[in-house]
């Protein structure tokens, strides 16, 4: 946008004004909103999904999640909803279904976000955390595909009771096809697992369960291998069958209720890849002290964030959440020093219009 349009914008426009603009309502995300809000500093959330979680929401609400501090197991789901739970009292806005398309400099050292829903924030923090990006699912090349997904073709299971007494086609070959097998194999009428190979990209002992499964006649797994996705068979968006066929051409017709193909997911950093940051192809460079990137007063933390030694953990986004906004208080409250307390001694004190 030039320079007239934006100013143009500034002048008929509303234009909400806060100290942080985070982009991403991930773990991470809402994570930040909390260590934010700890150090005295407003935040408004902008995702492109229609609510908060990110992928835990999106891909896995019901997988579960072993590597989180103080919880032995938790689902995405469980996850996010505690996450949301601390944020709360800190008061963050969410702008949701809508994504970034424009940053704008401006001249007191602040920054104009804009949304595809016109949506303008001004702050003196950009936070990216926004995973890897916007992601999509990645489509199996299949005619007509699309007037099925959303009815009996889904790339996510937000819901297993969906598939109580169903028979299913799962595609793919690594841990999400893997996990939801097994998953859903005690509800589900019939599995049906398609991959092009006879190995697995997946855990070695989920794969040693799903092969234990496909040799016990009892059970409702089939491996369908070495073939791949081939055709989708159905009226109005209700599946009647799915074809799959060998790398030599061979089909096979498997009646079924649902696809549920699991090929991973396309990562795209759209219009953050145009704001001069240096990238590590889809990840964005950042200092790992302080979670800065190469452009002063924009952070990035959680997975798009890439620097030496890194890893890609929720736990490790927690960490770079609580540097981004330690490293940003110096800067939203013009050099304040700001006097270290841990939350035990502090305690939670949700930001009210008169501290602002």
């Amino acid at each position: 946008m030039n320079i007239e349009a934006l100013n143009h914008i500034k002048h008929t426009a509303q234009i909400d004004t806060t100290d942080i603009v985070i982009i991403g309502a991930g773990p991470v995300g809402l994570f930040a909103v909390f260590q934010c809000g700890m150090l005295g500093m407003k935040t408004h959330v902008i995702d492109a999904l229609p609510e908060i979680g990110g992928q835990c929401t999106a891909l896995y609400p019901e997988k579960p999640i072993y590597d989180i501090p103080a919880y032995p197991v938790v689902t995405g789901e469980e996850l996010i909803h505690n996450l949301e739970a601390q944020a709360k009292p800190f008061a963050p806005v969410y702008h949701l279904d809508q994504r970034v398309e424009g940053l704008h400099a401006q001249s007191d050292g602040r920054w104009i976000v804009e949304t595809t829903k016109g949506t303008l924030i001004s702050a003196k923090i950009i936070l990216l955390a926004a995973g890897a990006g916007a992601f999509g699912p990645n489509r199996p090349p299949l005619d007509g595909i699309e007037s099925f997904e959303g009815k009996s073709v889904h790339y996510m299971v937000r819901s297993r009771n969906q598939f109580k007494d169903k028979t299913i086609v799962i595609g793919g070959g690594g841990d999400s096809a893997v996990d939801w097998a097994l998953s859903l194999a005690p509800i589900a009428k019939k599995i049906y697992v398609v991959h092009r190979r006879d190995k697995f990209r997946a855990a070695h002992d989920n794969v040693e369960k799903l092969m234990a499964l496909h040799n016990d006649p009892a059970a409702p797994v089939e491996l369908v291998i070495p073939y791949q996705l081939h055709g989708v068979c159905g009226e109005n968006g209700v599946l009647s069958a799915v074809e799959v066929a060998t790398l030599k051409g061979d089909v096979r017709r498997i009646e079924a209720d649902y696809l549920l193909p699991f090929y991973g997911i396309v990562p795209d950093l759209g219009a953050l890849s145009d704001w001069g940051l240096q990238l590590d192809g889809h990840h964005i460079v950042v200092n790992p002290a302080t979670a800065e990137t190469t452009k002063s007063g924009i952070f990035a933390i959680g997975d798009v964030a890439s620097y030496d030694g890194k890893l890609k953990l929720i736990l490790t986004g927690f960490a770079e959440a609580a540097q981004a906004a330690h490293e940003a208080y110096k800067r939203v409250f013009d050099g304040k020093a700001l006097h270290f307390e841990y939350s035990t001694s502090k305690g939670v004190h949700p930001i009210t219009t008169a501290q602002k």
